[in-house]
């Protein structure tokens, strides 16, 4: 792969990648441990991810079991989780704290599916603005000593990196709507 090109194919995975880390946290009806990534926890005054203070299980399939490795933690884990946007409200026993994932109802699927095509959407908005990036950047090319053809290869080798990844972005959605939908 040519050069120039190299860092654009970078920024499209790591738009693609940080989709894919949105759509993980989005449930779907089954317990998942990703929905727990965004959470964090005051640890000592430092914000620490739920991962980090304890340990996260899957006991059954819709159920998230969290055993702080400090006890002294629960308070504060199941706070992080109260004031999160998981909608979830946790139960503590005294040395675990449970999350306990209801079946989602078809309206709620449907907001779900809304919600994953919306952040479709804006991923494909930012790898096109990569692509727009990179074409005016060879442009510039022109400028210093480039060839018009040259230009114009890079601009299209551009353009199917870009369809590419917008049909990656295409399959990870439809996937996810699939998993989303599914009672």
């Amino acid at each position: 792969m040519n050069a120039r090109l190299q860092q654009y194919d970078e920024k499209m995975k790591k738009a693609l990648d940080f989709l894919e880390s949105d759509f993980a946290s989005i449930r779907a009806g089954r317990a998942n441990p990703h929905v727990l990534d965004k959470i964090q926890v005051d640890y000592y005054g430092t914000p620490t991810p739920i991962q980090q203070v304890g340990n996260v299980t899957v006991p059954e399939a819709r159920i998230i079991q969290i055993a702080p490795w400090d006890k002294s933690m629960l308070k504060a884990v199941e706070k992080a989780i109260l004031t999160s946007d998981l909608g979830i409200n946790p139960s503590n026993d005294g040395s675990v704290i449970r999350l306990v994932f209801p079946e989602l109802t078809e309206e709620r699927r449907k907001d779900l599916a809304k919600e994953v095509k919306k952040k479709a959407e804006d991923g494909k908005v930012a790898v096109r603005n990569i692509r727009r990036d990179g074409n005016d950047a060879f442009k510039k090319l022109l400028k210093e000593d480039v060839s018009e053809d040259e230009v114009k290869q890079l601009g299209e080798e551009l353009q199917k990196m870009t369809d590419k990844y917008i049909k990656e972005i295409d399959v990870m959605t439809e996937t996810k709507t699939k998993e989303i939908m599914t009672v």
